[in-house]
C-alpha cells in the first residue's frame, strides 16, 4: 500500500468530494450514528466550512484512493493560554481500517498543532468503540482530569 496524508483544501473540489463521501460512510457507521446526512447538508458542508477560520482537515490517499479524514477544530486552553486542536472526527473507511491510517492522519494532525504553538490535542470517543479507543490511547491520548477525587471530564451536549 503507497499512503499519502494531505492537508486538506476545501477550494480543491476533489478534496471537497473526499471530505462529503467519507463523512457519508462515517455517518453510517455505527460509531458515526448509523443514519445518513442530509444530501443537502453533504452538499452544503464544505462552503460552510471554507468559511471558518478555525477548521482545518487532513485526508489520507491510500494507492489513489481517499480513505481517511480527520476534521478538527482549532480553540483555545484559558488554563494554558495557548491554542488547542480539537479532532472532532476521525474517519477511515471500513475495507482500510487497521493498518495504521489514522496514526498517520493524527501525526499530521499532531505536527499542524505544533506547528502553531498549540498546547493539546483533544477528542471524544464512543464508550463502546474500543478498536478506536486502543487506538487513542496508543497514539498517547488519555482520560482528562484535574484532580483524582473529582473524577475524569465527562462529554455532554444540549441539541438546540
Amino acid at each position: 500500500m503507497t499512503l499519502e496524508v494531505i492537508v486538506g483544501d476545501l477550494g480543491n473540489e476533489i478534496h471537497a468530494t473526499a471530505l462529503k463521501s467519507l463523512l457519508a460512510e462515517y455517518a453510517l457507521d455505527p460509531m458515526g450514528g448509523a443514519a445518513a446526512l442530509a444530501p443537502e447538508l453533504l452538499e452544503s458542508l464544505p462552503e460552510k466550512l471554507s468559511s471558518r477560520t478555525d477548521y482545518l482537515f487532513v485526508l489520507a490517499v491510500a494507492d489513489g484512493q481517499y480513505v481517511g479524514l480527520v476534521n478538527c477544530f482549532e480553540a483555545f486552553s484559558t488554563f494554558k493560554g495557548k491554542p488547542l486542536i480539537n479532532i472532532h472526527d476521525v474517519i477511515v473507511s471500513r475495507r482500510w481500517r487497521g493498518q495504521g491510517i489514522a496514526r498517520q492522519m493524527l501525526n499530521q494532525v499532531e505536527d499542524i498543532a505544533r506547528q502553531r504553538g498549540c498546547c493539546k490535542l483533544t477528542l471524544e470517543v464512543l464508550e463502546g468503540n474500543q478498536a478506536a479507543q486502543r487506538s487513542y490511547l496508543g497514539f498517547g491520548f488519555q482520560g482528562y482530569q484535574l484532580l483524582p477525587e473529582m473524577g475524569r471530564a465527562l462529554f455532554w451536549e444540549k441539541p438546540l
